[in-house]
């Protein structure tokens, strides 16, 4: 009998075990392995006896523990076929603790020590601190030698031959695949010759170039991409003597390390937690520390490190310091210097400890040859390979995940339960999600039919305790032997030795974190101990920018995916199981769950956290869910800086496929696994893709470029910094450009050679959609205009047919080519020639910064006239010389087609600007022809415009005169030329003027700057004076480096100058400039002003005047009434504008800013100005006048006869003056209204009328106001009884003050308005605000607090007259003496004639709402009421309802934008049935359901006026309205725009339009209407005569509607509005033509449409029109000059808007995302920046009332910019030309435009491709030009 039988006292018990292990050897042999995982079996197993080798290994379980004996008892009853004779015994004997003690009874303490499985040792037996013996160097060696071949050979035993377990096929434990491993490029650690993007192979880790330390590498992947794995895979791969380089090997996980908290030294680590030497411990260090380039440290899980590495100095090999601390000296190359450290870890924030020499390896798991592979090792036969891989290719998302090796061993052991299962040909049913294959995983692992609930949920538990606990690795007294069994009998746990507190003692962990987490999700979905909010408060996501912020991810990442997975219903039989519970039961888990996250799906969350949705959402199979987070991300999706693999890429794309509308993908420096774009495919939402400095590898790139043509519907492609080369950007290029919608490809930031460039350039040519190719520098940019039968492929078939023929037509395609900066040389430009000879149509080609020289650019002239370019030639900083000037005007001057050269050699300027050749204008002719019916006011032919010779700063002299006539007389068509800035002289000078007449009709001549003297410029304006030319224009300008510096523009010479040019036929424009500008010059040239009738314009200019020049300025009116406009700027700045007699009487401009004036110029100056018959404007501002020269001023006012604005800005002007004009007003008659400002903006305007005005309106903006000026203040508003409004913004007006100023405001008659802008509005109560109210000494008329914009707005009307119901109510209150019966009392009196009561953004309490149920009980006159934007509760909106229901003459109700149910809303509908009087009702987004629609309509009939139910009525909605609508025949407006009404609801609004023949404003904006829909609007709008307004934006009509619109529009139109329409050039045109001459058009709108090419003509004008808005429209220099020429001729014009503000990001937005309007592809609706709700108080004026009907959905009004009261304010005269394709000849054709007198004073062009020297020039020449946000902000070139 053996000893271990008698110990046990269980003989026959004993020896069936022994019989029974017997059979199953290879069993015996895994549970070995599995239990002494470092045990040395090798040599005392070798037993010849079968059964003597049971025995030895029985032996050995039973001698390392209790609970390791116990567990192996365990699955022997779980996993053999044990007798139920046997089983009892067994489990009774040995299966429990109290079982086994008493067996053993005082045995136990005879027990052998358990023995140390070999290589550990505990930390007090260290080796390394004992003295190193002294022995000879052959003897130490020998020990070194000795224990690397121990090291070796434990390696080789611990990773032999594996024998799979039970249920696994054979090829399992042996499978290994290497996954795809990436250098970084950033930290490549040798100069590979290997194409980029290769796979490393393992060997190639470190394969380092370098010599010198550290040398280390960092493995970055994702959980389960194999990190773990392939670190024990190299330590096999060692143990085989593979890696032979190395000598030692060590491995250690961090997640061991992390239970040691003692410090340890080096030899500690070494050999103490690894394997110690068995002598000479000291030997062997120093051994390796000799031979440390042989030695490598392997560092598993730097992530999850628990302690941080600490700051001290480097340690020494016997210093005791941190874990953590020794890996950073290892790394550092201070302890073991030249050894080698691997270390592996999640993507995340590095800790400081490894140094930023370290080399990053990307793992980033299988590809799809990987996954097959792996699969063929997986199983191994045939048959079930195929069917595998059949199985996994046939679902997409099971292929998506086998990407992550962890995921593709669960699919496939799931697929090996499954497989045998299935009928040949039948799918396996493989469940398709992450946590489903868990759960059939462990399924298919079990040996029983059906798991044990409670050994599951008690393993779960544990799982989930742990993660709670940071716990990964579990003792025995975490985890009861009976789990330790269940789960090594399923292969969910493994053992370890652990080397932490517990030295040697049993360790157990689930195979893989995730796992654990799977556990921990069953646990938490089972439990009946975990309620619902236990359970949501684990469906979080973690903000996850691990590149920027974290350290290391959580334990719980994970968790939410896993909880969502089994929040599927089809988890639901298996957790019911698991629960011991119903589905019910399980059901409202569950639903709990999805409930959580669809609120998170709602949430604006940052990238990582949305990718961790995806999962989640992905996870659940909820098409719902999916669908309502698509619909919820924004239009625009951002990630930066973390890594994205194909999994998450697959993820996101599989909830983008529940998307309707487009969206924009942004990934920035996010390192992407090379096959990431393959998710990509078939993704139809992604019309905008940016990889910007995404590392994107050669690899990646040929994935992407098989992937991206499968997205046909991309319209931005964007590659910027990826480091890309040049055949990788020749690949995506030849690719991309195919993509049908296709409009910009940015390869922008990365390295391009010439001979690619050119090659970019030869696609740029033969690509037909191509428009754009700008190379600059690091730029890199196509633009490409799609097909537009491919943009308009979604449209309706009648939308096609109608634009067939405009696809007929449409022009041949022209290019821009710009390669600048690019070192092209002369023989490069040869190249460029011939690929451009035969190509398109070229409308910029931009060469400038490269290497031309004289003879690239001579090329490139003489070949101009065979490239067909229509525009502009820029040859600029090529290194042109003198010599090549010559030979580049000689080519250029037989082009015909040259419209302008312009030559600087000092600025490096060589630009060549061509014309239209004669068959392209013929063309364009044609089609101005079919376009515009009335063209008998333009010339039968089109001539070629005059060419223009700019040759400046040249170094031109006398000699080089006759070589340059000979040159420019080949140019008989000459009509400008500038020789400006050269060194001709005398002698050159009067050469040139006998050349004159052989250079043809010159218009003008620009000789500036050339050294020469004053009577040769005379005599040269006096030959100039003999030509015979169209038009005439004179410059003198003092040259600061000849001889007018000294001789100045004296009197005699300037009669001399302006009798030579009485003799100029006209029209005549001068411009002088000199040094200095006497009194006596400056008299004797306006003295000649009146015998020059044909000037125009006169412009002095950088000429120094005298502080006596304004008033000599002033006489001017007297002198000679044609003059129009004075401006004086600076006393250096002249511009006089003079009217011809042709032109219309008008009022005259005087300006005189920063001239100096002050009090003692004010009397003499008015009194020149009073000789000035109607003075329309006065600008005094930036002048010295201060509080003195304004009174002073005021009292000579009533001598100037002005009637329109003056401005005294920036004049040192403090409050007095402000409470001085206050005072005064009463004396002027004829103001209407002023405004002050003397905070930063130190505005001060008064605007005066030609006739008295009855009411007037002041403004005091920042005049800080102190106690002492409230009387006076209130003094002067008693006086000023004509003044109706003030206005105090930030003041300094308190609660106090404004108490006491209601208080002294008293007048005998009329009304006052006062609104007081104050922080302390927006934070006092509203209890508080209405008490301060009845303070006011009149009757209150009108209320309006506005909490956010922090306004408080009263209306007062004199004299006080109490009503007789009020005093008797304020009586009864008095009795009850509460503070709140006080205060009804008090708002009772003074709130008696209350006729409007507007609340906004104020939060109503219970109180406040009983208040004011109070109040609207006792007002009989109330009608308006205004509560918006505004939290009220149901129980205030009772007490809403209730106050409501007793106003019964209520007109006007807004409700707008506040947070009420659907109940509440219905009871306020209630409360309004039968006011019959209400005109105007306003529920903007409040719900409206049937019940309360029903009630809504009911009222139609006998309304009048009803406005702005914004609300998503849909086309259902529109039916029932448009059926109410039919009884309303009084309705005047109707608006239903933002209500997604559709095509359908287009119908029923065009059945019910012929029955509102009052009808005068539609808005049915922002719909979803197709072209269908427009056509059936067109014909019934021609019936409604009376239509003023017509609002049809942001709807897909096309040019079809827009045709049909032309055909009949109303004669009384006022008001058109198409924004974002899809309208193109043909649709405009006609619409131009249509509108042409109409009278009453004051508004128009045509913005982001597709007018290029295409704006509308006003050949006859529109004399009222005041605002036409075209922004975002691709318009260009023909646009602007339309544009500057109707600007003279409409003279109430005051806005031209080409900026993009008619709708804000909000104003499409519905509650759910992005509204779909059907919009084709071709046409963007670019978003705009988003605005907030607000109210403005201008809204609250009293507006003559109309019936009216509005129902419009969306956030916020859009608020007109300006009332119509106020657009002769000096803020509205404003035009923006913002973002189109507005070049410098166009900003000058408008500068011309708005110097012959047009009322608009600023026009922006920011965004246009203006050079910022350019801009500066044309600012300088008329500042309302604004080019620029900022003053120095530059011009951004088009494309970019």
């Amino acid at each position: 009998m053996d000893p271990i039988s008698l110990q046990l006292g269980t003989k026959n018990l004993w020896g069936w075990l022994v019989r029974l292990l017997g059979q199953h050897p290879e069993w015996l042999d895994t549970k070995m392995k599995f239990f002494l995982p470092t045990m040395d079996l090798g040599s005392s197993n070798k037993a010849p006896d079968p059964t003597q080798m049971v025995i030895l290994q029985l032996s050995e379980l039973h001698a390392h523990g209790v609970d390791t004996w116990q567990a192996f008892i365990h699955c022997v009853c779980m996993e053999l076929d044990v007798p139920l004779g046997l089983e009892v015994p067994l489990l009774s004997t040995w299966g429990h603790e109290d079982g086994f003690l008493s067996q053993l009874g005082a045995g136990e303490e005879s027990q052998p020590e358990s023995q140390v499985p070999h290589g550990l040792k505990r930390p007090h037996q260290s080796c390394g601190s004992s003295p190193l013996p002294k022995q000879c160097k052959k003897q130490q060696l020998e020990l070194a030698k000795r224990y690397l071949q121990r090291l070796r050979t434990s390696a080789r035993q611990r990773y032999g031959s594996r024998t799979p377990g039970p249920g696994q096929p054979l090829a399992c434990a042996q499978a290994y695949v290497p996954p795809i491993l990436q250098w970084s490029r950033a930290t490549v650690p040798f100069d590979t010759q290997e194409e980029d993007g290769v796979d490393v192979s393992i060997q190639d880790l470190f394969n380092f170039r370098v010599h010198k330390p550290p040398r280390v590498t960092v493995l970055l992947g994702k959980a389960g991409v194999g990190k773990t794995t392939l670190a024990h895979r190299l330590c096999q791969k060692w143990a085989d003597g593979q890696l032979d380089r190395f000598q030692a090997l060590f491995l250690f996980e961090f997640r061991q390390l992390n239970l040691i908290t003692s410090l340890l030294t080096l030899p500690q680590l070494l050999f103490d937690l690894y394997l110690s030497p068995e002598a000479g411990a000291d030997a062997v260090l120093q051994y390796l520390e000799e031979n440390a380039n042989g030695v490598l440290l392997i560092f598993d899980g730097l992530d999850e490190a628990l302690h941080s590495c600490s700051g001290r100095e480097a340690a020494g090999p016997k210093d005791s310091v941190p874990v953590l601390t020794l890996f950073s000296d290892l790394c550092h190359g201070t302890l073991l210097p030249g050894c080698w450290v691997m270390t592996t870890s999640r993507p995340g924030k590095l800790p400081a400890c490894l140094p930023s020499e370290a080399a990053t390896v990307h793992m980033w798991g299988f590809d799809g040859p990987r996954v097959e592979e792996y699969v063929g090792h997986f199983f191994s036969d045939q048959p079930s390979q195929e069917a595998a891989l059949a199985e996994l290719q046939t679902n997409r998302r099971l292929w998506s995940m086998c990407a992550v090796p962890a995921l593709c061993q669960v699919a496939c052991l799931c697929l090996h339960s499954l497989l045998p299962g299935s009928s040949p040909g039948q799918p396996a049913a493989l469940l398709p999600t992450v946590t489903q294959s868990y759960m059939q995983m462990v399924l298919a692992l079990s040996t029983h039919e059906h798991l044990p609930p409670g050994s599951l949920l008690s393993l779960s538990e544990v799982a989930l305790r742990g993660l709670e606990a940071g716990k990964v690795i579990f003792f025995a007294g975490d985890i009861p032997p009976p789990m330790i069994a269940f789960g090594a009998s399923l292969g969910l746990l493994t053992f370890c030795v652990c080397t932490g507190p517990r030295p040697q003692e049993t360790g157990y962990a689930f195979t893989h974190l995730s796992l654990q987490e799977f556990f921990a999700a069953l646990y938490l979905m089972a439990s009946p101990k975990v309620d619902k909010d236990t359970l949501t408060r684990h469906i979080t996501l973690h903000s996850r920018w691990v590149l920027r912020t974290k350290a290391r991810l959580g334990l719980l990442d994970h968790l939410p995916t896993f909880l969502a997975g089994l929040a599927s219903c089809t988890c639901r039989p298996f957790l019911s199981h698991l629960a011991q519970q119903n589905e019910a039961w399980v059901g409202t888990k569950q639903a709990a769950v999805m409930q959580a996250l669809g609120k998170l799906a709602t949430r604006r969350l940052t990238g990582p956290k949305i990718v961790e949705l995806c999962h989640c959402v992905g996870e659940s199979q909820e098409p719902e869910l999916a669908s309502l987070m698509a619909q919820s991300l924004p239009s625009q999706l951002c990630f930066h800086n973390f890594l994205m693999t194909h999994t998450d890429l697959a993820a996101l794309t599989n909830i983008l496929g529940h998307r309707d509308n487009p969206i924009h993908l942004d990934f920035e420096g996010c390192p992407l696994e090379p096959r990431c774009p393959e998710a990509l495919e078939g993704c139809g939402q992604v019309e905008n893709l940016r990889l910007t400095g995404s590392k994107i590898t050669a690899r990646g790139i040929s994935h992407l470029v098989q992937a991206l043509p499968l997205c046909p519907q991309l319209e931005e492609v964007s590659f910027q910094d990826n480091q890309l080369k040049d055949s990788e950007v020749l690949n995506i290029v030849e690719v991309l450009l195919r993509l049908p919608q296709l409009q910009k490809l940015d390869l922008s930031r990365n390295s391009v050679s010439v001979s690619t460039i050119l090659c970019l350039a030869k696609v740029a040519v033969m690509c037909p959609t191509v428009r754009m190719l700008q190379v600059r520098k690091a730029d890199l940019i196509f633009l490409l205009s799609p097909p537009k039968d491919t943009a308009l492929e979604h449209h309706g078939a009648a939308d096609q047919q109608g634009n067939a023929s405009q696809r007929e037509e449409a022009p041949s395609r022209s290019l821009t080519l710009r390669l600048q900066n690019c070192q092209l040389g002369a023989h490069d430009v040869e190249v460029l020639i011939a690929h451009l000879r035969n190509g398109p149509y070229l409308e910029d080609v931009d060469l400038s910064g490269n290497q031309l020289e004289d003879e690239g650019c001579v090329l490139m002239a003489e070949a101009a006239p065979h490239l067909r370019i229509t525009r502009k030639l820029d040859l600029s900083d090529n290194g042109l010389s003198v010599a090549g000037v010559h030979a580049l005007l000689s080519a250029v001057s037989t082009c015909w087609t040259v419209a302008e050269l312009h030559i600087s050699l000092l600025h490096k300027t060589a630009v060549l600007t061509f014309a239209p050749e004669p068959e392209e204008q013929e063309r364009l002719q044609e089609r101005a022809a079919f376009l515009d019916s009335d063209m008998s006011q333009m010339p039968s032919e089109l001539p070629l415009s005059s060419p223009r010779i700019r040759l400046t700063h040249c170094g031109l002299q006398a000699r080089h005169l006759e070589q340059l006539c000979q040159a420019l007389g080949g140019s008989c068509h000459l009509s400008h030329l500038d020789l400006s800035g050269n060194a001709l002289g005398d002698d050159g000078v009067v050469q040139l003027a006998r050349r004159l007449p052989g250079l043809g009709a010159l218009q003008s001549l620009n000789l500036s700057e050339n050294g020469s003297s004053q009577d040769v410029v005379f005599s040269l304006a006096q030959c100039f004076s003999t030509l015979h030319s169209r038009s005439q224009h004179v410059m003198l300008t003092g040259d600061r480096r000849g001889s007018l510096r000294e001789c100045q523009l004296e009197a005699l010479s300037l009669t001399r100058l302006c009798e030579t040019l009485e003799k100029c036929p006209g029209p005549l424009e001068v411009k002088l400039s000199c040094e200095v500008l006497s009194d006596q010059s400056l008299e004797t040239l306006l003295h000649h002003l009146p015998r020059l009738p044909q000037l125009s314009l006169l412009q002095l200019s950088q000429t120094r005047l005298s502080a006596k020049s304004p008033f000599l300025l002033a006489d001017l009116f007297s002198l000679c009434p044609r003059v129009q406009k004075v401006d004086l700027r600076s006393l250096h700045h002249v511009t006089l504008h003079l009217k011809s007699g042709k032109e219309q009487e008008g009022g005259c401009s005087v300006r005189f800013t920063g001239c100096d004036l002050g009090q003692e110029h004010v009397e003499p100056l008015c009194s020149s100005l009073s000789k000035c018959e109607d003075l329309s404007q006065l600008d005094l501002s930036a002048n010295v006048l201060g509080d003195d020269g304004f009174r002073c001023l005021l009292k000579c006012l009533p001598l100037v006869p002005i009637s329109g604005w003056l401005d005294l800005s920036h004049n040192s002007i403090s409050q007095e003056s402000a409470l001085c004009l206050v005072e005064t007003l009463p004396s002027y008659p004829r103001v209407r209204e002023a405004s002050v400002n003397l905070g930063s903006k130190q505005s001060f305007w008064i605007n005066f009328s030609r006739q008295e005005e009855a009411g007037k309106t002041l403004r005091l903006s920042e005049c800080h106001l102190k106690p002492e000026h409230v009387p006076r203040l209130a003094e002067g508003l008693r006086q000023a009884t004509q003044l109706t409004e003030l206005t105090l913004t930030q003041c300094c007006l308190g609660l106090e003050q404004l108490t006491v100023l209601l208080s002294l405001v008293r007048r005998p008659v009329g009304l006052l308005s006062l609104r007081v802008e104050e922080p302390w509005v927006g934070r006092a109560r509203l209890v508080t605000l209405l008490e301060v109210c009845t303070q006011a000494s009149g009757n209150i008329t009108e209320i309006s607090i506005s909490k956010t914009q922090q306004q408080l707005g009263i209306q007062l009307e004199f004299p006080c007259q109490e009503n007789p119901e009020a005093m008797a109510l304020r009586l009864a209150h008095c009795d009850l003496g509460t503070h709140h019966d006080l205060l009804v009392g008090q708002l009772t009196e003074k709130c008696a004639r209350l006729r409007q009561l507007s609340l906004s953004q104020v939060n109503l309490c219970d109180a406040s709402s009983l208040l004011l149920q109070s109040l609207l009980l006792s007002l009989s006159e109330l009608k308006k009421f205004r509560l918006t934007s505004s939290y009220v509760s149901s129980k205030g909106l009772e007490h809403l309802a209730s106050g409501l229901s007793q106003c019964h003459h209520l007109e006007e109700l807004d409700l707008s934008n506040n947070q009420f149910g659907e109940e509440d809303t219905k009871v306020l509908m209630e409360a309004l049935e039968g006011k019959r009087r209400l005109k105007r009702l306003d529920l903007s987004l409040l719900p409206l359901g049937s019940s309360t629609l029903a009630v809504l309509t009911r009222g139609l009939s006998h309304m009048t006026l009803l406005q702005s139910l914004r609300n998503d009525l849909g086309d259902v909605g529109c039916f029932h309205l448009s059926e109410a609508l039919r009884a309303a025949t009084s309705l005047e407006e109707l608006g239903l725009s933002h209500n997604r009404i559709g095509d359908a609801g287009a119908q029923y609004v065009a059945a019910v339009l012929p029955g509102l023949p009052k009808l005068r404003k539609l808005d049915l904006s922002a719909n979803g209407i197709s072209p269908a829909g427009g056509a059936l609007l067109t014909e019934p709008l021609t019936l409604c005569r009376h239509l003023e307004e017509l609002m049809l934006g942001c709807n897909a009509l096309g040019d079809s509607t827009a045709l049909g619109l032309a055909r009949g529009l109303p004669q009384h139109l006022r008001v058109l509005h198409l924004p974002s329409s899809h309208l193109g050039p043909e649709g405009v045109l006609r619409l131009g033509q249509a509108l042409d001459g109409c009278r009453h058009v004051e508004e128009i709108s045509l913005a982001e449409n597709s007018l290029a090419g295409g704006a509308p003509h006003f050949c006859q004008g529109l004399p009222l029109l005041r605002q036409i808005e075209l922004s975002w429209n691709l318009l260009g220099d023909e646009a602007a000059a339309e544009l500057a020429r109707i600007l003279p001729q409409m003279g109430r014009l005051k806005r031209v808007e080409y900026e993009g503000q008619f709708l804000g990001s909000q104003n499409w937005m519905g509650r759910g995302g992005p509204v779909s309007w059907g919009k084709p592809r071709g046409h963007r609706v670019r978003p705009l920046p988003p605005r907030k709700p607000s109210l403005s108080y201008t809204q609250m004026r009293r507006e003559p009332m109309c019936p009216h009907l509005d129902l419009v959905g969306v956030y916020q009004k859009r608020l007109h910019p300006v009332s119509r009261q106020s657009l002769s304010s000096p803020c509205c005269l404003l035009g923006s030309l913002e973002k189109n394709q507005i070049t410098a000849r166009g900003a000058w054709l408008l500068a011309e435009g708005l110097a012959q007198g047009s009322g608009i004073q600023v026009i922006r062009l920011w965004n246009n491709p203006i050079p910022a020297n350019m801009a500066q020039r044309l600012q300088s020449q008329e500042p309302r030009l604004d080019f620029a946000f900022f003053d120095n902000q530059a011009q951004t070139p088009w494309g970019t």
